[in-house]
C-alpha cells in the first residue's frame, strides 16, 4: 500500500480544511513546494496535491504553486482540483504531473473520463468524494444524487484503474476512516482504491491496509505530527 502525503493548496499556501469547509482552514506552510520537499526527504515516493481553489471554481488556479512543487521534487505527483476539460488535463500532464484526478466532471460528464482514460490510461484517476454515501461536487460545496458505489461500477466498466475514495465527514477530523464504506468500495469494484479522510494515527493506517486498499492519503495527522511518515510507509508495506 502506498502512502500519499497530502498537500492542499489554497491561495498559493499549503492548508488543511475540516470536512471540506473553506471556513475551517488551517495554514501549515506558505510554500507548498517546501512541504513537498520535506515529505520527499522523509521517504515519500508519491505526493497527493489538490488545488482547492480549482476544485471550487472549476478550473486549475494555483498553477505557479503546483509548478513549483513539480520543479522541487522528484517524487511522483498525483494532482486534483478543477479538471473539467481535456485541455486542462493535458496541460497538467505536459508539465510532468504523473497522474491527474478527475472529480466533479466524472459525475456530470462520464464521456470525458472515458475519452481521457482511452488516451492517457492509468495517468487518469477519479476522485469519489462522498458525504453519507452520495457524491459531492465543486469543491464539495454541492451535493449530487449519485452514489459513490454507483459511479464506481461505471468507472470500472470504462477502464478506470484508480479511484480516490474520500469520506468527507471524516476529512481533516483525525477521527479515523470510514472502514465499512472503504471495504465495500475495495471489495466490489476491482479497481485500485486509495483511501482518504480521517487518518489520525498509525492504527488507522494498519486498518486501511487490512481492507485491501492500494493507498492511503494522509494530511492533517502528518502536519500535526500524530503520524510519522517513515513509520507510516513501513507500516503500509508490511504484510496485512
Amino acid at each position: 500500500m502506498i502512502v500519499y502525503p497530502a498537500i492542499d493548496i489554497r491561495g498559493g499556501r499549503c492548508v488543511r480544511l475540516v470536512e471540506g469547509d473553506f471556513d475551517r482552514e488551517t495554514v501549515f506552510d506558505d510554500e507548498p513546494a517546501a512541504a513537498a520537499a520535506r515529505w520527499e526527504a522523509a521517504g515519500a515516493a508519491w505526493i497527493h496535491v489538490v488545488d482547492l481553489d480549482g476544485a471550487k471554481h472549476g478550473r486549475p488556479e494555483n498553477i505557479d504553486a503546483i509548478r513549483a512543487v513539480r520543479d522541487r521534487v522528484a517524487a511522483k505527483i498525483q494532482l486534483g482540483g478543477g479538471f473539467r476539460t481535456a485541455g486542462d488535463v493535458e496541460a497538467a500532464l505536459a508539465t510532468g504531473i504523473d497522474r491527474v484526478v478527475i472529480g466533479s466532471a466524472a459525475v456530470s460528464n462520464l464521456d470525458l473520463v472515458r475519452d481521457l482514460v482511452a488516451y492517457h490510461g492509468d495517468r487518469i484517476a477519479v476522485g469519489l468524494d462522498a458525504r453519507d454515501g452520495m457524491l459531492a461536487t465543486d469543491g464539495w460545496l454541492n451535493q449530487s444524487d449519485v452514489s459513490a458505489l454507483q459511479l464506481a461500477h461505471q468507472l470500472a466498466e470504462i477502464g478506470v484503474a484508480t479511484v480516490i475514495f474520500t469520506d468527507i465527514r471524516r476529512d481533516g477530523t483525525l477521527a479515523g476512516p470510514n472502514l465499512d464504506a472503504l471495504r465495500e468500495m475495495t471489495g466490489l469494484t476491482g479497481m485500485d482504491v486509495i483511501a482518504s479522510g480521517g487518518v489520525g494515527d498509525i492504527g488507522d493506517v494498519i486498518e486501511i491496509r487490512q481492507t485491501g486498499a492500494a493507498g492511503v492519503i494522509i494530511g492533517r495527522a502528518l502536519y500535526d505530527c500524530r503520524v510519522d511518515l517513515l513509520t507510516a510507509i513501513a507500516t503500509a508495506g508490511a504484510p496485512a
